[in-house]
């Protein structure tokens, strides 16, 4: 390929690092520009990866670079959707960090203006590109499984909550469900062969907060976390979600709960065989009459080292080549009916279906 893609980074927050990171190691690439509202982190992002055309608004970046070709949306999560759509209006191809929006009513706006101006909206459902996804995926393609009807995905945090933007449901939306939880629905759908949901039962937690009056450090905390800002959003979270072929999937995320580790456990429950990853992959079964259970010999729980390389690289390669999407607009839309549902069930106690 002769001519590079000019890539501009619109939101350069944490999670913004690894997409330019993953970005710089393609050949086919060149960030080119970065957006933020914010200034002085603008201006801090722009110095550490020579990036010199900065801006503080979206369209206005748009508008001057015509020659961009493609963005990444990296924003708080009430920015996805405006940012999304002025950008492929603009003629740019788009990877939108999840959650896709904060509803499926804007999921399915980001879907049309994606249609109408013909190009790509990929979204950012990570861990379909991990080590750990492609193994487990391998064993199902060969049917080791049998019938996968059941499967339990858990994203605790014990005192997790990253502080700014995350805790305000303004920007965020939510809490962990759409923060972690959008991570491990996604995994185990995807996993399932993408079957449509047709009910959830959920509840929503506000009971331990952020937690801030702890003095123990957080695990992960968000690049514009002062500790003041506001925390409106659930601390835990768990749902029931059945599928139209049958299967059932239970959910739990927290960014706060009297647990003894953080944990992100994927369970999967077939007629021939189940797993977990946690983060390891063990398999169990049954042989000659016994019940068995297997691990293998090589490394198989996440590896972050390449994780978001891997799903950059097919971004681009779905440009370049015209490689079919493995993260389309469509399965965002899903998943925003999944956790627009569960918050509706939530707030009413009762099981709401999906149309």
């Amino acid at each position: 390929m002769e001519k590079k893609l000019k890539i501009g980074i619109i939101g350069t927050g944490s999670i913004s690092e690894s997409h330019i990171h993953a970005y710089r190691k393609n050949p086919n690439v060149e960030v080119y520009a970065f957006c933020d509202i914010k200034e002085e982190r603008l201006k801090e992002m722009g110095e550490k990866y020579g990036v010199t055309r900065l801006y503080t608004d979206k369209d206005i970046m748009l508008r001057e670079l015509p020659e961009l070709d493609a963005v990444s949306v990296c924003t708080w999560n009430s920015q996805h959707a405006p940012c999304t759509i002025a950008a492929l209006q603009a003629g740019k191809h788009v990877l939108c960090e999840k959650p896709m929006a904060t509803s499926a009513k804007e999921a399915e706006e980001m879907k049309k203006a994606a249609e109408e101006s013909g190009k790509l909206l990929m979204v950012g459902f990570v861990r379909r590109f991990g080590n750990d996804c492609a193994i487990v995926k391998d064993f199902i393609d060969h049917d080791y499984f049998g019938d996968l009807y059941y499967a339990k995905a858990t994203y605790l945090r014990r005192n997790g909550s990253p502080g700014g933007w995350f805790g305000d449901k303004k920007m965020s939306a939510g809490g962990p469900l759409i923060d972690l939880g959008v991570h491990v629905i996604d995994l185990t759908r995807y996993l399932l062969g993408n079957p449509k949901p047709v009910s959830v039962y959920g509840a929503v937690f506000h009971k331990l907060g952020d937690r801030r009056e702890l003095k123990d450090k957080k695990g992960y905390t968000a690049s514009s976390a002062t500790g003041k800002e506001e925390f409106n959003v659930e601390d835990l979270a768990t749902a029931m979600i059945r599928y139209d072929n049958g299967a059932v999937v239970s959910v739990e995320a927290s960014f706060s709960l009297n647990i003894k580790q953080d944990e992100g456990k994927i369970e999967l429950f077939g007629t021939k065989a189940g797993a977990k990853l946690d983060p390891e992959l063990e398999l169990y079964s049954q042989q000659n009459g016994y019940m068995n259970n297997v691990q293998l010999c090589m490394p198989t729980a996440l590896s972050f080292d390449g994780l978001f390389e891997q799903e950059i690289n097919h971004y681009i390669d779905c440009l370049v080549h015209g490689t079919p999407c493995k993260a389309p607009a469509e399965d965002g839309i899903t998943l925003m009916k999944i956790l627009d549902a569960i918050y509706e069930s939530a707030s009413t106690g009762h099981e709401v279906v999906i149309a």
